[in-house]
């Protein structure tokens, strides 16, 4: 006895010579919102009407020129938000606000009545599932009879529109559901017959929705769908095919895309793809992708946070943080490779942007961040993946410190010892904390106390109290400066054992008057060695600060055993 598949793979569609694998998308698809209808009915628990005016108000800035408002006949409340939004003139005059019904006639006379009185333009969306699965088993109909609903379902709507003389204001959509999952010739000649049954129309006043209602299929063949759909469809030019793609398998953006390229000019979905079960298509990945290839969509996601916010607020439900663009950590880098590659990207900006010849392309980031409102600052964040790329990164742009190349390891190390104790992620605060205290102004065995200075000619005299295990030396030389002044001082003095400065650098950490200096100091402390290790000093006195960061180092390498405790 042969024992059938639990599941199988669904069969190809035939279609020859494809054309869409080899096209391009260069013209963005009609954006319908179905946050408030869709959406919200997957809701844990769906949005009051202010909730729903709050988040319809959000739809309309983002740019959404098509928004399916609700389903009037399944409570008051969805019948009340359309009256409101129709009767408090909350509609712009270029957004067109859709309601969605069954093909059965009380629930169509309900619905068009929601729209009386509609100054602009609106959708009346019909819908009949289509699908055998749904026909025979949920319904109890076979194909003619669900053919005749569509098709008695579409002269219901027609004709209640011209009974509340709103011809010249309510479009039509219809969709059979479950699209991808109905035979195919079925539901192509079931949508010939709807269209005949409408009448004459243009592709802006009916609209064609071919649905994924359950994703089953693999994305390539929804787009193989829609191409042979629109090969074989009648009324293509009085018709707009349209897009409703679930994301059970977690493919709907893939889907979706491709059946753009396929034939299909319009795209229903919900900001952040909230939806039954897994949720819709995510409106937001779909258009920020196309913006990244250079497609200017009409949306606007600029800000993000304040929308991310307002949908987290009305529906109960957290963003993702790791969504493609509206999360906490999508642009957050903690892996060590990562936060080094985007740095050096960020610090050669115009340089690729002119080897490419394109104003965006940075390691690991194919947006620029400030286009969804986020910025570079929380771009690198530090946990035990992390790098001395990263670690850098942040003192940089956070606190003005720039630490030589060379001590970047030395940093990364006493950065990563730390997170090794104590796991977990540390804020910038911490982090600064943490360099300060293993890096600047480190006492130890030498001190130096009443330091004064003299030029002599063109060069620096010095002349200080320098302190070995707390014993003083009065000490004075001079030199190009008061660093070199102060070396030449402890070399000559016989206190100390072998050091070479090999490395120096200095920055103001900030631009007012009252800002301090960093300085840096790199010591090699064997002739046969190539270690170098560094000291910080912090001085109001940029000349000072190079001094404490001399003495810092010294103290530094008796500590690591660089350099023989005195």
């Amino acid at each position: 006895m042969n024992k059938r598949p639990k599941y199988y793979y669904p069969e190809p569609i035939r279609i020859e010579n494809r054309q869409w694998p080899d096209r391009k998308l260069l013209v963005p698809p009609v954006w319908a919102s179905v946050d408030l209808r869709d959406g919200n009915q997957a809701l844990p628990e769906p949005m009051n009407p202010e909730q729903k005016l709050e988040y319809f108000k959000m739809l309309v800035q983002i740019g959404f020129k098509e928004i399916e408002v609700s389903f009037p006949s399944a409570s008051e409340d969805d019948f009340n938000f359309v009256r409101r939004l129709i009767e408090e003139d909350l509609i712009p005059d270029d957004v067109r606000i859709s309601v969605l019904t069954q093909a059965r006639r009380h629930l169509i006379e309900r619905t068009i009545a929601s729209l009386k009185g509609i100054k602009g333009q609106a959708i009346a969306h019909c819908y009949v599932a289509t699908s055998d699965l749904h026909g025979r088993f949920v319904f109890n109909q076979s194909r003619e009879e669900v053919m005749r609903m569509a098709v008695e379902g579409t002269r219901m709507v027609r004709d209640e529109i011209a009974r509340q003389g709103l011809n010249d204001r309510v479009s039509y959509e219809f969709s059979p559901e479950e699209f991808t999952d109905s035979d195919f010739n079925f539901v192509l000649d079931l949508s010939c017959a709807v269209k005949e049954e409408w009448g004459p129309s243009t592709p802006e006043t009916y609209i064609l929705n071919l649905p994924a209602t359950v994703e089953r299929r693999p994305p390539n063949q929804y787009a193989d769908l829609i191409e042979l759909f629109c090969r074989q469809y009648r009324y293509l030019d009085e018709t707009r095919i349209s897009i409703h793609a679930h994301n059970d398998q977690g493919c709907a953006v893939a889907a979706s895309e491709l059946a753009i390229l396929a034939g299909a000019t319009r795209a229903e979905g919900t900001v952040f793809g909230h939806g039954e079960r897994t949720g819709n298509l995510d409106l937001a990945v779909l258009a920020l992708n196309l913006e990244s290839r250079g497609v200017k969509t009409g949306l606007d996601f600029s800000n993000m946070p304040e929308i991310v916010r307002i949908v987290e607020r009305n529906s109960g439900i957290e963003v993702h943080p790791r969504h493609p663009y509206a999360g906490a950590l999508a642009f957050t880098a903690f892996s060590g490779s990562h936060q080094d590659a985007i740095r050096k990207g960020l610090e050669h900006r115009s340089e690729i942007s002119d080897f490419f010849n394109q104003e965006w392309k940075m390691p690991y980031l194919h947006i620029d961040p400030a286009d969804v409102g986020r910025q570079y600052e929380r771009l690198i964040r530090i946990n035990s993946q992390s790098g001395k790329g990263g670690v850098v990164y942040v003192l940089e742009k956070e606190f003005g410190i720039y630490p030589p190349k060379s001590m970047h390891p030395e940093i990364g190390r006493v950065v990563q010892e730390y997170l090794d104790t104590t796991g977990g992620e540390i804020d910038s605060k911490i982090l600064r904390e943490i360099f300060y205290r293993n890096f600047v102004n480190i006492e130890g065995v030498y001190r130096m106390d009443n330091y004064n200075r003299a030029s002599v000619g063109d060069r620096s005299g010095v002349n200080f109290t320098w302190y070995v295990n707390n014993e003083p030396h009065e000490l004075t030389d001079q030199g190009n400066g008061p660093l070199s002044a102060v070396v030449h001082a402890l070399k000559g003095s016989g206190l100390m054992p072998f050091f070479k400065l090999e490395d120096f650098s200095e920055r103001s950490l900030g631009t007012d008057a009252d800002a301090r200096a960093m300085a840096f100091v790199g010591l090699r402390y064997s002739k046969d060695s190539s270690q170098l290790v560094y000291g910080a000093g912090e001085h109001s006195n940029i000349d000072r600060a190079a001094i404490a960061a001399l003495v810092c180092a010294l103290n530094r390498a008796v500590q690591c055993g660089a350099m023989p405790r005195p």
